[in-house]
């Protein structure tokens, strides 16, 4: 894209004297911080390039932690010099990478490009800080976007309409095509403005028509309406007819579509109680009456014909095949057609809203949506049950989508289980039976039988909840709490109505730990060990001291290396792993326990580094590998006992050369394994470094009781030093670090790479390919789910003996299963750095799923459990599709449904690394007594 030339301009196109970066930064964090507290509609913010804004995050924060590159850490690291890579000034504001018409700089109406993600591709920056970027930098295009208020039940939240709403006008006149583009927001009377004033016609003589499809649905009258709630749709045709001579441009009428869902008017302000049932016009027009009429007369008059429509619906079983309506995809909405059809395809709702459920809307419930979800819901249900193949393009459903969930509306991608379960908990408000909720105050169990403590929660639950999805979807788990400190234990049942499983690679990790002796007695050994992943230092203690096989007298104590210091110890043995990263280098120190409470001793070491400057010869010491530790006996201890311990700990270290041969080092691939002979024999191991006796020599002229290093002591900011004089008895201090200081001489003697390149705690990249050819099966997913584990350091309980609250364990069990059992498949993981999507391949039955081993109740139920409908989810984040794959019961044929199209498949099909949520539902078991007649199971509507 060409930026125009703004007159007198710098070398990198600013327009004057640059300000330093750190001043830049702070004028953009304030203006943030300014605008992020004084949030309204309407408030302009402008849309950036997100290649262009890391450049210039990485100009301002350079010197820091949070933006410093690898390259300058690494320079860094071992000096207080400053780093010689300096972050580059960047160029003028480009926007080039993120806009469609690119090469068309006259454009002044830019379009994006679609499918970009907020903080990937682009950011967005309030306007006092574009008008700041543009005064430094220049460049451009500018692209504002304004601030919006989307208003739902539950939600209330400011969004930036980044994709205005973009309608393909249509002139009737000449049917010429034109885009359109405003807000969703604006009203119907600013849409006549724009029309007009494009086409240059008078809006008296202006008739505008939504022509979704490309046929007419309904004119748009100049009313207080917005375009959204119109259900106009991105990209959609709008027809403009203009009256000539007392007639218009195109005949005027309905036509008929076909399509009665795209026919519904939405009004926010009323419910419409036809989509229950009410009476349908010829044309496929709904009407609709306020929601007052509930309690009047016409609340019967509206459902006077319900019994005809399920007439014509089971008339229409008996003839074409209903349930094979596929649904429109109205721009990046198939997560929201694979949950519906999975929720239309479940036998029990499909039963309860083609029947009459109209007695069972709650309208004043303040937790629902007026009732107006489960009546657009019903209405869809039955026409996608009604219309044979038609496709329905789910307009007034999206529309209310968006009104009561604003989290769902646009044209972005979103997660087709957090669609369903907004959809369970909303239909399940909106058919609440109970119209007054009393409040019950929650209970520990205090010792009584879990029967009853089930039993009492779950009628204190139904007290407040009951409703059709309530009675089919909804189960109840026990939940323990045991307090780490006083063994407080606080057993809960509580509802649920799905059951969010993780899977396997998402439960555990592989940590790798290099463990140090400090007695000085073998090689320092890596260690890789599998755990939980919210499991805590105490769990990665137990594994390590099984892997090396720790003695009773021994204890392990971890650490964390940063650059070539002991950054941190892990004292507190309750530390979740998850504050332990990937790339961090941990260590183990393998300590006697007599030690404990004894001086601590860590051993720092340096090498020095010569380097000539200005013909002028100096001598630095940098650090370098890993410190030591052990611990001393004596307190207060002297230098002979620190010269003494070191010696010992370097032992392992020391080079060994055959009596024929030297050898260049001891050390292969980093680290000995251990089918490796070790390097010294357990005996000299053991008693002192003086104590050799193989046939091995060490080199000529020296001695194992030779030490030659020079120690400094130092503080424990590591910042001062000074040498330890001969015989000299230092203070008392819980720990002593020195500097060790290595030189040529040293290096011969000992090989000081078994301190250096130690691994990280887990090295990403080459484990990908193989995990996700492996299968894990369901119920691995289920035992992983139902492991005990301690709760997250944000997610502490209240312990009511000890009055405080801890980091307590959980341990979740299934007590009672729902009749429909949702199972979500976590396939998405998301932190501050990372977000995966996993494309392992879960073995689920299809049939025959038997959970009795896992429910602790004993209601007599049957737990075996069939499959009938699948959300799958193909590609990765941020986009991909979803597709669904439906059982007809009656049939007992699968079908898999792809947004409008429709297709019969195999069962052995449906299996894939795809499926996201799994829909079961119970089958009923013979009672022992007709065993004998049949052995047939089958399904319990």
């Amino acid at each position: 894209m060409t930026i125009p030339d703004s007159g007198f301009m710098m070398e990198n196109g600013a327009s004057c004297l640059p300000h330093p970066p750190e001043e830049e930064k702070r004028i953009v964090t304030d203006l943030m911080n300014k605008s992020e507290a004084n949030l309204k509609e309407g408030n302009l913010y402008y849309v950036i390039s997100n290649r262009w804004f890391t450049s210039w995050q990485r100009y301002v924060g350079q010197g820091t932690a949070e933006y410093s590159t690898d390259e300058q850490l690494s320079d860094s690291q071992h000096s207080n010099v400053v780093p010689s890579k300096m972050a580059v000034r960047p160029r003028p504001i480009d926007n080039s990478d993120i806009v469609l018409n690119r090469n068309d700089s006259e454009c002044s109406d830019l379009e994006l490009l679609r499918s970009l993600r907020e903080e990937v591709d682009y950011v967005l920056v309030p306007q006092e800080v574009w008008e700041k970027l543009f005064d430094w930098y220049k460049g451009g295009p500018a692209l504002p976007r304004k601030l919006i208020l989307q208003e739902g039940v539950k939600h209330r939240q400011f969004n930036v309409e980044v994709y205005p709403l973009s309608l393909n006008l249509v002139d009737s006149r000449d049917d010429s095509q034109s885009v359109i583009r405003l807000s969703k927001k604006a009203f119907v009377r600013q849409l006549y403005e724009k029309v007009c004033s494009l086409k240059g016609v008078e809006q008296e003589k202006a008739r505008i028509w939504d022509y979704f499809n490309k046929q007419k649905q309904v004119p748009l009258n100049i009313t207080s309406r917005t375009l959204e709630e119109s259900n106009l749709q991105m990209d959609q045709h709008i027809l403009l007819e203009v009256q000539v001579d007392g007639h218009c441009s195109s005949q005027l009428g309905m036509d008929s579509t076909g399509n009665e869902l795209a026919l519904v008017p939405l009004e926010p302000s009323r419910s419409s109680v036809t989509i229950a049932g009410g009476p349908t016009m010829s044309n496929g027009h709904s009407t609709s009456c306020s929601s007052n009429m509930y309690r009047g007369s016409a609340l019967s008059t509206a459902f006077s014909d319900i019994d005809d429509r399920y007439d014509s619906y089971n008339s229409l079983r008996k003839g074409e095949r209903g349930g094979l309506a596929g649904l429109q995809n109205l721009g990046n909405t198939c997560f929201m057609n694979s949950a519906i059809q999975c929720l239309v395809h479940t036998p029990p709702l499909v039963e309860y809203f083609l029947q009459d459920y109209s007695e069972e809307i709650n309208t004043e419930n303040p937790l629902g949506m007026h009732g107006e979800l489960a009546l657009a819901f019903g209405e869809l249900l039955r026409k996608l049950w009604s219309s044979g193949r038609t496709t329905i393009a789910p307009r007034a459903f999206k529309g209310k989508l968006a009104r009561f969930a604003p989290q769902f509306s646009g044209y972005n991608q979103h997660d087709s289980q957090e669609l369903l379960a907004f959809l369970l908990d909303g239909l399940h408000e909106d058919l609440n039976r109970v119209k007054q909720k009393p409040y019950i105050e929650t209970k520990d169990s205090d010792g009584q039988p879990d029967e009853e403590v089930a039993d009492e929660c779950w009628k204190y639950h139904k007290a407040r909840n009951d409703s059709v999805i309530v009675d089919v979807c909804q189960g109840q788990y026990k939940s323990t709490l045991v307090c780490p400190v006083c063994s407080k234990i606080s057993i809960t049942f509580d509802p649920f109505m799905y059951l969010s499983l993780p899977l396997p690679s998402t439960v555990t990790r592989t940590m790798t730990v290099t463990m140090f002796y400090g007695d000085g007695s073998v090689l320092p050994m890596p260690y890789t060990v599998t755990l939980l992943k919210h499991g805590c230092c105490k769990d990665l203690i137990q594994a390590l001291g099984t892997a090396c096989c720790l003695k009773n007298d021994e204890s392990l104590l971890l650490a964390e290396v940063y650059e070539y210091r002991i950054h941190r110890y892990f004292e507190n043995s309750l530390e979740p792993l998850a504050s332990i990263k990937d790339d961090e280098l941990i260590v183990a120190y393998r300590l006697s326990k007599k030690g404990t409470g004894r001086t601590k001793l860590e051993i720092i070491h340096r090498v020095q580094e010569k380097s000539i400057s200005d013909n002028l010869k100096s001598v630095s010491r940098k650090l370098f590998g890993t410190p030591l530790v052990t611990y001393l006996d004596e307190d207060p201890p002297n230098e002979a006992e620190i010269s003494i311990a070191v010696s010992r700990m370097l032992s392992p270290l020391r080079r060994i050369y055959s009596s024929s041969t030297k050898a260049h080092s001891s050390k292969e691939n980093g680290f000995v394994s251990e089918a490796i002979d070790e390097p010294l024999d357990s005996c000299n191991a053991h008693s002192g470094p003086g104590d050799e006796s193989m046939d091995n020599t060490e080199l000529e002229g020296t001695s194992s009781t030779d030490f030659s290093f020079q120690l400094f002591l130092t503080n424990a900011s590591g910042l001062s030093c000074k040498p330890i004089e001969k015989d000299s008895l230092l203070k008392s201090n819980p720990l002593v670090k020195v500097f060790l200081d290595w030189s040529d001489k040293e290096n011969q003697l000992y090989d000081s790479s078994y301190l250096k390149d130690l691994p990280e705690v887990h090295k990403t990249g080459f484990s990908v390919k193989k995990t996700r050819q492996e299968a894990v099966s369901l119920f691995s997913c289920l035992e992983a789910f139902l492991t005990e584990e301690p709760l997250g350091p944000d997610d502490m309980w209240y312990c009511p003996r000890c009055k405080e609250h801890r980091q307590a364990t959980k341990k979740l069990d299934l007590w009672m299963l729902p009749d429909i059992l949702v199972v979500h498949l976590k396939r998405f993981s998301y932190s501050r750095y990372l977000k995966n999507k996993l494309d392992t391949f879960v073995n689920f039955p299809i049939r025959n799923l038997d959970l009795s081993k896992y429910v602790k109740s004993k209601d007599g139920r049957s737990h075996m459990y069939e499959l009938y409908a699948i959300s799958n989810h193909y590609g990765g984040l941020g986009g991909g599709h979803y597709t669904a794959y439906a059982k007809l019961i009656d049939e007992n044929r699968w079908y898999h449904f792809d947004d409008s199209h429709v297709s019969p498949v195999n069962e052995a099909e449906i299996r894939t690394s795809a499926a996201y949520l799994l829909f079961y539902q119970r089958v009923k078991t013979e009672s022992r007594s007709e065993a004998g007649e049949t052995s047939r199971a089958h399904m319990d509507f």
